[in-house]
């Protein structure tokens, strides 16, 4: 089988000419005593390796024969490749080669990547991330991160170890290999639907400019960029139906329209009482026309991709306060948090003084409302889902009109609106045995 192992320190001396047949003796060469001693050469696509010792489980002809196997099934991956650092290999080439559609969605995973992956394992080498660092990386993220979000991390970190993997640069991905550390479960979604009566009083509270998002939000359960990006083409009084075409988003410090969330459109049957507040709210404050790109902010870099995100005008339903589009996080500190607040949903706002850098001796007073994430706009969205679900509306139905990919992902979320058992199966079957009898 292919391969050899050198000894680079010494050679054969030459024959001693009075007894051909006594063994030569060794001599050193001019590298004796310097570098490592022994070298793995002469595996075909396999580069030549160095090592202290001849035998052992770390020496030269262990690692001789290890090579040999692998290399005779295809299966050797230099474990050098892996000694790349774990933030060289995703900037260089694991994130290079992500290619997401969705520019908000990279941004999402760059900001996971860089805040909880990063920081703790960016300095290890590839082969290095193994059980014992995957321990203490979970570890350090549970001081101060959510399950969630560290479940998340974690799978991103896999994602990372297997492109690791398939580019020939580890023999094994930890964070699927093992079964002896694993992240915190998911949170399973539970949502909780407002009363009648918070609902009303949040809308009372409200800026009454905004009013009509409250009752959009709770009578078709759109998501808040979904409400930020109906205009009046997508109102069917006739159909009593909402068209949800576009949403509102934020890519960077820009926005722009994309299509709803799951990269599809739906069409929502509403009540006759949504649409005459949405008509009564138009007559008071008309649409807006606003301009937006689509898809993505940034300037295409072919002409495909131009075209794609040429900009297209809408003549918006609740445009944002100074016109434009409505941003999503304005929206949260400046108009829906306020009203949670002057509601009683939520607690009073904290106020403290930051200095201003422009003007030295200055200070500027800064509102902060408590956190309250079961209580943002998707609140509404919920009370929706458990007001179809109360009126045993089917799950596939319901599921369409919130948008979801399939029926089972609604069931998930909302298993525990869905009304208790009255008895109606129990009738049933025995109305089919007194039939059958």
């Amino acid at each position: 089988m292919a391969g050899y192992v050198e000894d680079r320190w010494y050679k054969k001396g030459p024959p001693d000419p009075e007894d051909p047949k006594q063994k030569p003796t060794r001599i050193e060469t001019a590298r004796h005593g310097k570098g490592k001693r022994y070298k793995v050469a002469g595996i075909p696509g396999v580069r030549a390796r160095s090592f202290d010792r001849l035998t052992g489980p770390q020496g030269a002809n262990a690692w001789l024969a290890k090579a040999q196997h692998q290399a005779s099934s295809g299966e050797f991956i230099d474990p050098r490749r892996g000694e790349i650092l774990l933030a060289d290999y995703i900037e260089q080439e694991w994130w290079p080669s992500k290619a997401y559609e969705d520019p908000s969605t990279a941004a999402t995973v760059r900001s996971r990547v860089d805040t909880h992956i990063v920081p703790y394992l960016g300095h290890l080498q590839l082969n290095g991330i193994k059980t014992p660092q995957l321990k203490r990386w979970l570890a350090a993220l549970k001081g101060g991160t959510g399950p969630g979000t560290i479940n998340e991390a974690w799978h991103y970190l896999a994602a990372i170890l297997q492109a690791a993997v398939d580019d020939e640069r580890l023999t094994k991905n930890y964070c699927r290999s093992q079964k002896s550390v694993r992240p915190p479960a998911r949170p399973a979604p539970k949502p909780r639907a407002w009363s009648k009566e918070t609902v009303l009083a949040v809308q009372q509270a409200i800026d009454p400019r905004f009013r009509i998002a409250v009752d959009i939000g709770v009578g078709a359960g759109l998501r808040a960029g979904e409400v930020f990006g109906l205009a009046v083409e997508d109102i069917d009084e006739e159909g009593e139906r909402i068209h949800v075409r576009r949403q509102i988003k934020k890519v960077g410090s820009k926005l722009c329209y994309a299509l709803p969330k799951g990269q599809k459109t739906r069409t929502v049957p509403v009540p006759a009482y949504l649409l005459k507040r949405i008509a009564e709210h138009l007559a008071e404050r008309p649409a807006q026309l606003v301009k937006l790109p689509w898809s993505n902010p940034a300037p295409g870099e072919t002409e495909r991709e131009r075209d794609l995100r040429a900009p297209r005008e809408h003549a918006l339903i609740l445009p944002g306060a100074r016109g434009g589009g409505m941003r999503r996080d304005a929206w949260d500190t400046r108009i829906w948090k306020p009203a949670l607040s002057a509601a009683g949903v939520i607690g009073p706002a904290v106020e403290t003084k930051t200095p201003i850098k422009s003007r030295p001796g200055k200070f500027r007073t800064v509102k902060a409302y408590p956190e309250s994430r079961e209580n943002g706009f998707h609140a509404l969205r919920h009370t929706f889902a458990s007001v179809q679900l109360d009126a045993r509306e089917p799950i596939p139905a319901v599921s369409s009109w919130l948008g979801h990919e399939n029926p089972s992902i609604t069931l998930r979320i909302y298993a525990h609106m869905m009304p208790e058992a009255d008895g109606r199966g129990r009738t049933a079957m025995q109305a089919w045995f007194e039939g059958s009898s």
